[in-house]
């Protein structure tokens, strides 16, 4: 099982979402050969929230992980500081997935918690290449910034650290390559990039692909470029291996892109990230998997990344009644036609917004709690 999560990209910007202006060939390859869902959802609309929905299968908001951790930006309300990560009893998709028998890897960013006690491999995986926080340079870190940002230090396993001169998305997909080649068991592979998140900083090569673009705009379909070609590095690792015919691929984004400060583009929806409107929760999905999906179909009714874990949970052979209350469904059946329901009648986002008021005396800190619902 590969699992294929890009950061902050634009609803818009593939070829296989309708761009004339980013080049995706293995991506719109790749999109040709699956289902596609169109109205794909992610739990939140910020990375840290979204991501620990999908390692959970729970809305976020049962166990307190609500926000990303960023100094000045938080409600002050929930987990704060060392304490905000992923709660130690709850189980990911690796946890899971491990007791079936899988080998699970995580490569690229985590950004479920910087503290030891939140390491990926305490959570269930058993190979990590990557680094703790939520964003860093494409670029190798030099000593300062390694001093300042210890939570971006590039890491293979636990506190093993050192930087890769390559560029960052290079890096991570030959990683995961390499993690493919050295597999002869069933695996589950969590590939992680931190593309197109900020810092906008592109390959010289890739920008040259973009001369009628300029500005970030420019950046980011070259940083896009770049994230399309180490996919298609992937992807053919696992043809080379003989594993295409027995390998589930699912490609998604963490949440809307940020127009605002990368560029992106969610035409033709509204909002972007950091918001609930479409823009910010409505993401692309694909997912290949052999005699199961229709080759360039699509699948139209409302699904979350909630549903990967219990999906992936019962392609290994497990049963999700074991898995507990959780809020995803297995796919399986509403993909194949077998259950002819909507997967989710109702799916929810909740956001706390921290508002600062000048007052006579001091400041004064209130939180507004903003809710929806969408039924399907």
């Amino acid at each position: 099982m590969i699992f294929i999560l890009s950061d902050d990209a634009g609803y818009a910007d593939f070829g296989f979402q309708g761009s004339t202006e980013f080049k995706t060939p293995n991506l719109d390859k790749l999109a040709t050969e699956s289902l596609k869902f169109s109205q794909a959802y992610t739990t939140a609309a910020v990375c840290g929230p979204s991501r620990a929905g999908i390692l959970t299968g729970k809305y976020q908001q049962r166990f307190g992980f609500e926000e990303n951790n960023v100094l000045d930006y938080m409600s002050h309300n929930g987990l704060m500081g060392e304490n905000m990560g992923l709660p130690l009893n709850e189980k990911t998709i690796a946890d899971h997935l491990k007791n079936q028998g899988y080998n699970t890897a995580l490569i690229g960013k985590w950004h479920q918690g910087d503290a030891d006690r939140f390491h990926p491999t305490k959570r269930g995986f058993d190979y990590f290449f990557g680094f703790r926080g939520g964003s860093r340079s494409y670029w190798e870190l030099d000593e300062f910034h390694q001093s300042i940002q210890p939570q971006n230090k590039l890491e293979f396993g636990f506190e093993v650290y050192q930087e890769n001169q390559k560029y960052l998305t290079a890096a991570l997909a030959n990683n995961a390559v390499e993690y493919i080649n050295r597999q002869n068991q069933p695996f589950f592979l969590f590939l992680s990039f931190t593309a197109v998140h900020t810092p906008m900083e592109a390959d010289p090569e890739d920008l040259k692909q973009f001369p009628k673009l300029s500005g970030k705009r420019q950046q980011l379909a070259a940083m896009t470029l770049a994230m399309d070609r180490e996919i298609g590095k992937v992807l053919n690792a696992i043809d080379l291996k003989g594993f295409s015919d027995n390998t589930i691929v699912i490609y998604t984004n963490d949440n809307g892109g940020p127009s605002d400060t990368n560029f992106s583009n969610n035409y033709p929806l509204s909002g972007t990230k950091a918001n609930h409107l479409e823009g910010g929760i409505r993401v692309p999905f694909l997912m290949r998997w052999p005699q199961v999906t229709d080759a360039g179909g699509n699948f139209d009714k409302p699904i979350s990344t909630l549903d990967l874990m219990p999906t992936f949970y019962e392609i290994a052979g497990g049963n999700t009644k074991d898995l507990g209350p959780i809020d995803g469904v297995n796919l399986k059946p509403y993909i194949t036609g077998e259950n002819k329901q909507r997967p989710h009648q109702t799916l929810y986002w909740k956001k706390k917004i921290a508002v600062q008021f000048e007052m006579g005396i001091g400041n004064c800190f209130a939180t507004q709690t903003a809710q929806r619902s969408y039924t399907t």
